[in-house]
């Protein structure tokens, strides 16, 4: 028998989820962040949505470059994924680079692009939308590439993602993928 869930709880029902970057770019400043509730909206043309706290920095340094990046990473950068949760970015600093993370431009827009992620989306900002304590920003997809690993799906040989299990304590659960035997 199912037991009742407070509604205000309903998210947690989809962990664990994988986390994506969101990251964008502004003058000498980049901003970076963990989100889970992210989808593809459309095909054609390709949109896609993320969702964010609506007093996130991340959010103010993409609204002002109208673009940014989702990058998915591997388990090899959990203690990043942590930082970047567990730290804020501010004007004039690098919140990738201080997570130990490399980045460069994106191919076809002013977004930075984190260097060693399993996929990276280059996204240019078409719509802001306020929902609750939230806001949901709608991308379009402008590039996007991947590892050798997808080939048209994740074949999970190289890219083992991370899983983002919740808030505890505190503390982000972040915990890396368990590696399916071959």
């Amino acid at each position: 028998m199912l037991r009742r869930v407070d509604p205000a709880l309903a998210h947690r029902l989809f962990y664990p989820e994988v986390p994506a970057v969101l990251a964008a770019s502004s003058g000498k400043t980049v901003a970076g962040m963990p989100v889970v509730s992210y989808s593809a909206l459309s095909q054609r043309p390709p949109l896609l949505g993320v969702s964010c706290a609506r007093d996130s920095f991340t959010l103010r340094i993409a609204t002002a470059a109208k673009a940014f990046s989702l990058s998915l990473l591997g388990e090899e950068h959990v203690s990043a994924l942590a930082y970047l949760a567990s730290h804020k970015g501010g004007y004039g600093s690098d919140k990738l680079e201080a997570a130990g993370l490399m980045h460069g431009r994106g191919s076809k827009l002013d977004a930075p692009v984190i260097v060693g992620s399993a996929a990276s989306l280059e996204c240019s900002l078409t719509k802001v939308l306020r929902t609750g304590d939230h806001s949901f920003l709608v991308g379009k997809v402008e590039a996007a590439s991947a590892s050798s690993d997808f080939r048209g799906y994740w074949r999970f040989r190289s890219y083992h993602p991370i899983l983002y299990a919740g808030w505890q304590g505190g503390m982000s659960l972040y915990r890396p993928a368990s590696r399916r035997k071959r």
